[in-house]
């Protein structure tokens, strides 16, 4: 049930974030006095709807997204003479560069609202330290990194050795260990199959020396053991520091996006395989997995406190991505419109610097192959992408 109403909640909010996206087109069009005739939530067939005025408001049965339809978008769209001054084609360049910079605007503004409010109720998570203090032992050798214990899988090294909940690793294959850090290099630097004395220091009973022989998780040396966080909370902000921990937020979200785009070429061939996750690029997904990422959240162990940040955390990631995707210069993407407008004010001046005429808006019979394969290419990606998490799907880190 938890995991089911994360996954509502998840589709719930995609579909508010793309109608406040498609809501800055519509606002930014009747404030300069362009035509809008319809505002939908979703695709297909209507659902229901009412007209408020000259435009049309509804729900239609597929909930994928939604769309604004202004008269004229482009000039290849036929449109009465009584509605001719009114397309959206027609109007100053200024005019339609903030109509169709808005909904980026609208995404970006509500990323930046949710972080401002998250810091000053929920407030600045500090992450803690790390120890070297088993938190859980686990009970076997998973098959990969990402996998949990199905049947047969043969116990883990730390639950053979008998290392317990509670105890704090202080030397491992003769290394000292002050630390998590300490731990994971000194793990690091052995093989599997290789029998090491850990020493602990168990609660009430001092130092215990175990034999430990680990065992072969993907190639690397696997131990069973998970870290205690000692000092992690959350710490509530005033209004300036909201502001600075939401303008940081979106500034390092941005430029994740950035490391993930330029990483994505090299991370596509590993999308169906066990080593999906261990590149920034194998970590981007579909409507489907974060659907299901969401889902995990709520089904998960963590405090309620917990649950709600990182949902809205995916939340204001899923709105800076629509954001920055937008603005690529590719039709039919927000951000190919902006180019479209910038190349006609561009090839406008040229001409007044020659004393030649304004040519006019583009020509965009010709920018319709160029538009087919933009088009070809994302939905491509997109549905690669959606195989890949009901395959191979992602998981949230533990």
């Amino acid at each position: 049930m938890a995991f089911l109403l994360g996954a509502v909640a998840f589709v719930v909010a995609l579909l508010a974030s793309v109608m406040l996206h498609e809501g800055g087109h519509l606002l930014t069009a009747k404030r300069f006095g362009m035509k809008a005739t319809q505002y939908f939530v979703g695709f297909g067939p209507t659902l229901w709807s009412t007209r408020r005025g000259e435009t049309e408001y509804g729900v239609k049965a597929i909930p994928l997204g939604g769309f604004v339809k202004i008269v004229g978008y482009t000039p290849l769209e036929e449109i009465d003479e009584a509605d001719r001054d009114r397309a959206f084609y027609r109007q100053p360049a200024g005019r339609r560069a903030v109509v169709i910079g808005a909904g980026v605007v609208a995404n970006f503004a509500f990323a930046f609202v949710l972080l401002f409010a998250m810091a000053m109720t929920i407030g600045v998570p500090r992450p803690g330290t790390v120890t070297s203090t088993v938190d859980e032992v686990s009970a076997c050798v998973p098959a990969t990194m990402r996998d949990g214990c199905g049947a047969g899988r043969p116990p883990s090294p730390a639950a053979r050795a008998g290392l317990k909940a509670g105890d704090r690793i202080v030397a491992f294959d003769g290394a000292p260990v002050s630390d998590w850090q300490d731990l994971t290099a000194a793990i690091g630097r052995t093989k599997p199959g290789q029998t090491v004395a850990v020493v602990v220091q168990r609660p009430g009973t001092g130092r215990e020396t175990l034999p430990v022989t680990l065992a072969d998780v993907g190639g690397e040396p696997f131990v069973g053991v998970s870290a205690k966080i000692v000092g992690a909370a959350y710490d509530r902000a005033g209004p300036v520091d909201a502001v600075r921990f939401a303008g940081g937020g979106i500034g390092r979200t941005v430029q994740g996006i950035g490391t993930v785009a330029a990483d994505l070429p090299t991370a596509i061939p590993r999308l169906f395989s066990p080593e999906r996750e261990s590149t920034p690029g194998g970590q981007v997904g579909s409507v489907v997995g974060a659907t299901e990422v969401s889902g995990q959240i709520f089904s998960s162990d963590d405090t309620a406190r917990d649950k709600v940040a990182l949902f809205l955390s995916l939340v204001v990631s899923v709105n800076i991505f629509l954001g920055a995707l937008n603005v690529l210069p590719l039709l039919p993407l927000d951000g190919g419109h902006l180019a479209v407008v910038a190349y006609e004010r561009a090839r406008a001046g040229v001409n007044r610097i020659r004393g030649r005429p304004d040519p006019g808006t583009v020509d965009m019979t010709r920018l319709l192959p160029l538009t087919y394969l933009a088009v070809l290419l994302l939905v491509g990606f997109g549905v690669l992408l959606i195989l890949a998490d009901v395959f191979n799907p992602l998981q949230l880190p533990k």
